[in-house]
């Protein structure tokens, strides 16, 4: 049975006093290149957009309209952590960086934070909470992911006309067989990640590298 996301966290945190709640997911852990990009968002309760949900849930059309629905109706904010900053640091570090640009970033603030996963970000300054699977149970969590999405693949488009061949306007960055291809054909841009494995081995293939 699939879970719906609905205000019940948010009610909550209302409940215990925090007047401004926001929601916060990433987008882009998982491909080889470009920036991670996190969204924060706080919802009006009296004007949640219909059909507001987990942005994996939903299509390419739905998540662009639901997007400019969001940027009607609700306070919004997003942020990245660059290429740089994931091979420094770590992909998970550097998510939470983009999360903390983010709340930093949105109107108005927030004074509590629903994050999506297990960890709450060590840079933030504010009371917050850990949601596993946030994005498909809390709407202010949906709503982060669809606009972290919908920043990310625009952000990866524009990078594909910079650097054709790699199919990112149809993979985002992810390790597709034509994306993995392309990379050991036209080897690494300066976008991809140096610190994953498949970009890593590629640049590395012909040196001995030490475990």
């Amino acid at each position: 049975m699939k879970t719906i996301p609905d205000l019940s966290f948010e009610v909550a945190a209302l409940a215990r006093g925090h007047a401004r709640v926001a929601g916060v997911d990433e987008a882009g852990r998982g491909p080889l290149c470009g920036p991670v990009v996190a969204a924060a968002v706080r919802l009006d309760p009296a004007r949640i957009p219909e059909g507001l949900n987990d942005s994996k849930a939903l299509s390419a059309s739905r998540r662009e309209s639901l997007f400019a629905a969001l940027c009607a109706v609700a306070d919004l904010a997003w942020a990245e952590a660059s290429v740089a900053e994931i091979d420094e640091h770590n992909i998970l570090r550097a998510s939470h960086l983009a999360m903390e640009r983010a709340l930093a970033g949105l109107p108005g603030g927030a004074d509590y934070a629903l994050i999506d996963g297990n960890m709450i970000p060590r840079g933030l300054a504010l009371p917050a909470e850990a949601v596993v699977k946030g994005d498909a149970r809390s709407l202010s969590i949906a709503a982060a992911s669809i606009v972290a999405k919908v920043v990310r693949d625009r952000i990866m488009v524009d990078l594909a006309q910079q650097h054709p061949g790699y199919g990112w306007e149809r993979n985002a960055g992810y390790p597709t067989r034509d994306h993995l291809a392309a990379l050991r054909d036209l080897g690494p841009t300066p976008h991809h990640r140096r610190s994953f494995r498949p970009v890593h081995n590629i640049l590395y293939q012909d040196k001995s590298v030490n475990p």
